[in-house]
């Protein structure tokens, strides 16, 4: 059984998320944390579980997902995943950081793996499907699992909401569209880990969600 564990980090209140199952290995998913209160944050509970970091999931590559990409790579490793739309349409960590009006010291990582869509992502004795869920990015991700009905979605659902759609290589015709065609055909009772804010459900976002 996967455990899933939650973090709020930064300035945009970002969810992290760490997975991890009986075997201990876990995978870490949009890692946000941008000050040593989060980061230690993060290696207390992966210390006093004894969990053994195996790879660094994006769902996207905006500036609120990635700020602790540098923290996690020189600390345990790991280079971040990603969709390669994602690499090569977004600006820069520091040109968004710029746009934002923000500083900051982090230093950009190469994404190591291009995830593509149906992309089987596995750690331990459990596995994540990857779903491709364009339109807040060009290479938003979603990473499903089947087993357990549950999906981590990013910024493309939110509970009562979707993703902001008017930044770079945003659609809101493209994520509707991705969002009925990938997420809408999921179980109903799957539930929903999005990249802010509160969980939901499959099933309460097809009747509750204003924009779909």
């Amino acid at each position: 059984m996967i455990t899933i564990k939650p973090f709020e980090f930064n300035y945009f209140s970002e969810n992290c998320y760490l997975l991890h199952d009986e075997t201990k290995e876990a995978v870490l998913i949009d890692c946000g944390a941008c000050r040593k209160e989060e980061e230690d944050e993060l290696i207390r509970y992966i210390e006093e579980n004894d969990l053994t970091l195996k790879r660094l999931l994006c769902t996207h590559l905006h500036l609120d997902h990635i700020f602790g990409n540098d923290f996690i790579y020189k600390k345990y490793g790991l280079k971040p995943e990603a969709h390669r739309t994602d690499v090569e349409k977004l600006p820069s960590p520091a040109e968004q950081a710029r746009l934002f009006g923000l500083k900051t010291a982090m230093q950009p990582i190469k994404v190591a793996h291009y995830i593509v869509g149906n992309e089987i992502i596995t750690f331990g004795d459990s596995e994540l499907i990857a779903l491709l869920v364009p339109g807040h990015s060009p290479g938003s991700l979603a990473f499903y699992n089947k087993k357990e009905r549950f999906v981590i979605s990013g910024d493309a659902l939110f509970c009562g909401s979707i993703g902001r759609t008017d930044l770079w290589g945003g659609d809101q015709d493209v994520l509707i569209a991705a969002i009925n065609d990938k997420l809408f055909s999921l179980p109903d009772e799957t539930v929903v880990y999005p990249g802010h804010g509160p969980t939901t459900s499959i099933i309460e976002e097809k009747f509750n969600n204003p924009y779909l």
